[in-house]
């Protein structure tokens, strides 16, 4: 699902002052309360929607075209880069130019140089996605507002922070278990202090967080 949009809008809202219509600044403290409730907090969110903007900035000047078909979630300076190019040199400039704002501190390449799979591509990848989105978010044993969801050429790419391992492990079935999907791969890190249920260490990063296939 294109997180540029989302990112804009969330983004331009946190900025908004409080002296703005009374709809806007509703819409605001909602924001607002959505990133008090990540993990962060709402300095972190704002860090990431600038971080965001200015990225999406650099790529539009790069290429129109490159921009178009690339992707990303912020999460507390963690960038993960999606999408499907058919120049390999678009693929090496994305990565480039995320690395240029002020705050990234690590960027993760996940954008594939394939064919694109058209109109029906993307229809399929959103529906997964919203698909996901809305089995976690009434999934009361999941904080789903700290999972991001991507999803490319019916890839599931997971970013955010995840109460346990238990929790994370649930997440990755139902990405699995949804049609369509060809793998989940997570970048999703356990919140300070948390242990899995085998007493690992409490941070986790993909791929060594899972990448799961349903092949």
């Amino acid at each position: 699902m294109n997180n540029k949009l989302i990112g804009l809008l969330a983004f331009s809202l946190l900025a908004l002052p409080s002296c703005t219509a009374v709809g806007i600044a509703a819409g605001a403290g909602a924001t607002a309360g959505i990133a008090a409730v990540q993990e962060g907090g709402i300095s972190r969110a704002v860090d990431d929607g600038r971080i965001q903007l200015e990225i999406n900035d650099l790529w539009f000047k790069y290429s129109v075209e490159a921009f178009r078909k690339l992707d990303m979630t912020v999460n507390q300076g963690r960038v993960l880069v999606t999408g499907v190019v058919q120049d390999p040199e678009h693929r090496v400039e994305a990565i480039r130019l995320a690395w240029q704002p002020k705050g990234v501190k690590q960027v993760i390449n996940e954008v594939q140089v394939a064919e694109s799979d058209g109109i029906t591509g993307f229809f399929r990848d959103n529906w997964i996605s919203t698909r996901l989105r809305t089995e976690l978010t009434f999934d009361s044993d999941v904080l789903s507002i700290n999972y991001n969801i991507d999803t490319v050429q019916g890839n599931v790419y997971l970013m955010g922070f995840a109460q346990s391992r238990a929790e994370l492990n649930r997440v990755i079935e139902k990405a699995r278990g949804i049609s369509g999907v060809r793998s989940v791969v997570s970048y999703v890190k356990l919140v300070e202090g948390a242990e899995s249920t085998n007493g690992s260490p409490n941070w986790t990063d993909g791929p060594a967080a899972g990448v799961e296939t349903n092949q």
